[in-house]
């Protein structure tokens, strides 16, 4: 009976770490049977101990949900609101740009007929807390909603899949510009830019070509 409660964690750790690698190289929309392959498990087993994606996906970026958590919460906790608010976008921008997986992970976590609610009702109560505490500051603009802060991760979620140097790169530009943009004196503490990215324009395309085409399995 050990011997099966052992080969259970094995095939379980195999799958999550498969899992892992496979949405960090290609995204969600990856099968369950690809996955199952590359794990080197059949793909009952897969099903066994992950009836769906949804909880495949939450057993692969339990962490990094975990962590997020902890940042709304510090986050609220500051009582430096603007600031606040500032840290928690860059922070969560490292997280999407370290993994595309748990950056497409994070957007798909507010999906209708998620089974996370709880987490979901939790991380939008935080955040319009915060929101409202910056606002009350006069530093954040009146009209900034939770949707734009929806807008930020879903441009994020898109730069992270390109080359790793412009993702960076690129996506640091791009929310110095954002919280400039959402500040309601744009200019008066102009953010540092962070260097441009070095890679062109073809460059940039042609490997996010060979990331689709690898998507798609051709």
């Amino acid at each position: 009976m050990d011997g099966l409660r052992s080969d259970a964690r094995q095939n379980r750790d195999r799958i999550v770490t498969a899992a892992a690698e496979a949405f960090s190289e290609r995204g969600l929309d990856i099968p369950m049977a690809a996955i199952a392959r590359r794990a080197g498990v059949g793909v009952a087993t897969l099903f066994r101990r992950f009836p769906t994606k949804t909880d495949l996906v939450e057993a692969v970026f339990s962490h990094q949900f975990s962590a997020c958590g902890d940042l709304l919460e510090e986050a609220i906790d500051d009582p430096d609101p603007w600031h606040a608010f500032c840290t928690l976008l860059e922070s969560v921008r490292r997280m999407q740009v370290a993994d595309r997986g748990f950056a497409e992970a994070l957007i798909a976590a507010g999906s209708p007929g998620d089974e996370i609610d709880e987490r979901i009702v939790f991380t939008e109560h935080g955040i319009a807390v915060l929101l409202e505490r910056a606002k009350a500051t006069g530093q954040l603009r009146p009209d900034f909603t939770l949707s734009d802060l929806v807008v930020v991760l879903l441009a994020i979620s898109g730069i992270a899949t390109g080359p790793q140097e412009f993702a960076e790169a690129g996506s640091q530009r791009l929310l110095s510009y954002l919280i400039e943009s959402f500040a309601t004196q744009p200019g008066a503490e102009r953010r540092v830019l962070p260097p441009a990215p070095s890679a062109g324009y073809s460059t940039i395309t042609a490997a996010t070509r060979g990331r689709d085409r690898r998507r798609s399995g051709s």
